[in-house]
């Protein structure tokens, strides 16, 4: 009998984040996001310790999920952005940083926790109806009919990824067939519940970037051996190819034991009985003028040679992940079974040809009105390419969520200047019934809405890595990086030439403060302006939908931890 241990009393750790191991805990986990963030972030190798796949990243996605934590309050902040990461694809590293930022500044408050909560979660709502507001000089609207904005979109994403090693012209060539490809994926014909198509990614590393493409329909890849040329595939007299989608295995195998037991009578093979199953179904598929079989597994080399020698061009291995849109770009429904053939069941394409990519060949399928369609992807290497393939995922995500809510917001650090500039005016303008309906004097909420505030431009501060000086305007409150090697007492207008975002000059009717150093004593603002024209050839832009909801997340995520009074600790 195995010796029985005492069972121990679980440990009660009484205000957590007094603790100096969490706090030191917080404070490396700010360092190692705020050091990412921005096109200029310092990238970050995680690896296990004992060999293994090696990551090379600076996209908060890669970052978090490659992390192991063990403090409940930290596995709380990084839940809390891992799901917005999985509802936005966009925004990680903002959303961490501006946690971590409100937990640091709120914290040290002399302010009850419960009433930081109820201060904070008013300067929320006075955020976002500010977002939401026809008012807001912070966001600008997408016209699907002039890509000049969706191009900036595309591209802030692409150069805020460093590890993607991409040039101006590279980056520039990739915002072009990405959005080309979300076009792609835009219905021609508009329906009541009209659904966006696909784009698939098709891997091509040790290539130039410039050599990717985006094509129309899917790319199957094959052996160079199984490919005819020149291709003759059987036409109906629409002079469309009729095609067969098969989800099941038609390579003739046996039963599995795992299926139940088979009784064949004496001189009967099982393998030709199934053997003569699948040519009956070959039969069938030619007399039904099918002209191109996909299957998701294996088909018998017989079945093949029989189809060939019918002008049907069998595909085999297409692989679970292609169905979907096979079936979306086909009108194909998958086929489950052999032994039941529906005409129903069949689709169509226009045309089918080969292409050849690097070493690759590919089927590529060309369907009568495109929703899907193929990227190929090409980098120099494995690791930039698989930064990029993140990237383009990003990017065709956030494009799909700017179809819903057609604004984006301003970049470079200047949405979270010109939101602190905001607040700092109207806190200074409330009436004396709103600090009532808080529970709160005039003094905490300013010391609350200061905290708030310093957090957001310590986030546009994060963009800036190499010692230089981040300033904000006192017109329009947007953000200007000063280069570093330049003494705080220089003339600000002779170093500075346009905003973080792209759409300000330098004027001479401009001023400006220093972000840092500034956090000893509340700064009184007047209401931020618009800016008099929000059109630049290249505007740094924010995903809209994204950002809103990491400012959600970041400061709901921030108040719950504030808010723990207990960690309760399970040591058996």
């Amino acid at each position: 009998m195995s010796r029985l241990e005492a069972k121990k009393p679980p440990l009660f750790i009484s205000e957590p984040l007094t603790e100096g191991a969490v706090s030191q805990s917080l404070s490396l986990l700010r360092g190692i996001v705020k050091s990412c963030y921005g096109p200029t972030g310092r990238l970050k190798q995680l690896h296990n310790g004992v060999g293994g796949y090696v990551c090379t990243t600076s996209q908060s996605s890669a970052l978090l999920s490659h992390l192991s934590v063990t403090h409940p309050v930290l596995r709380i902040l990084m839940a809390s952005v891992q799901n917005h990461l999985s509802r936005y694809s966009d925004g990680g590293l903002f959303t961490a940083i501006l946690c971590c930022n409100l937990i640091e500044n709120f914290k040290s408050l002399n302010v009850a926790s419960c009433t930081v909560v109820k201060i904070s979660q008013h300067l929320l709502s006075l955020c976002m109806d500010y977002l939401k507001s026809e008012a807001c000089a912070c966001r600008v609207s997408v016209d699907f009919s002039n890509v000049e904005t969706l191009l900036c979109l595309v591209r802030s994403i692409l150069t805020s990824k460093p590890a993607c090693m991409l040039n101006k012209p590279e980056t520039d060539h990739i915002t072009m067939l990405i959005l080309k490809a979300f076009m792609f994926t835009v219905p021609c014909h508009v329906e009541t519940n009209a659904v966006l198509g696909k784009c698939i990614i098709v891997p091509v590393k040790g290539r130039r970037v410039v050599d990717s493409t985006v094509l129309p329909g899917l790319l199957i890849e094959m052996p160079k051996i199984q490919l005819a040329t020149p291709l003759t595939v059987k036409r109906t007299c629409s002079d469309t190819i009729k095609m067969a989608l098969f989800c099941v295995s038609m390579s003739g195998d046996c039963f599995s034991p795992e299926e139940g037991t088979v009784t064949v009578h004496h001189g009967i093979s099982l393998e030709m009985s199934e053997l003569n199953q699948l040519l009956d179904v070959g039969k069938q598929l030619v007399n039904d003028e099918v002209g191109l079989v996909v299957c998701q597994k294996v088909i018998h080399p017989s079945l093949k040679q029989y189809l060939k020698e019918n002008h049907v061009m069998a595909v085999d291995r297409a692989g679970l992940s292609l169905m979907e849109p096979l079936s979306l770009m086909t009108g194909s429904k998958p086929i489950a079974s052999i032994h039941l053939l529906s005409h129903n069941c069949y689709g169509s394409l226009k045309d089918v040809c080969i292409e050849s990519f690097a070493s690759k060949h590919f089927v590529h399928l060309i369907p009568s009105d495109t929703v899907i369609c193929s990227l190929v992807l090409c980098n120099r290497n494995e690791t930039a390419w698989d930064e990029l393939k993140h990237a383009c995922e990003t990017a065709e995500h956030v494009l799909q969520l700017t179809v819903k809510e057609p604004l984006a917001l301003l970049g470079g650090g200047c949405t979270e200047t010109h939101l602190a500039s905001y607040i700092r005016h109207k806190s200074c303008s409330l009436s004396t019934s709103s600090f009532e309906d808080l529970g709160c004097s005039r003094a905490q909420y300013q010391l609350v809405a200061d905290g708030f505030c310093r957090s957001l431009e310590s986030v546009a501060c994060s963009l800036n890595h190499d010692d230089g000086e981040t300033l904000t305007d006192m017109v329009y409150g947007h953000c200007w990086a000063v280069p570093s090697g330049f003494p705080s007492v220089s003339k600000w207008s002779d170093l500075v030439s346009k905003c973080g975002c792209g759409i300000n000059g330098n004027t001479a009717n401009l001023s400006w403060r220093l972000l840092q150093g500034q956090f000893g004593s509340p700064v009184r603002q007047g209401c931020p302006k618009e800016p008099p024209v929000k059109v630049a050839d290249f505007l740094t832009l924010d995903c809209f939908a994204a950002k809103c909801s990491g400012l959600q997340v970041a400061l709901e995520t921030a108040n719950l931890i504030l808010d723990l009074s207990y960690v309760i600790e399970d040591q058996n």
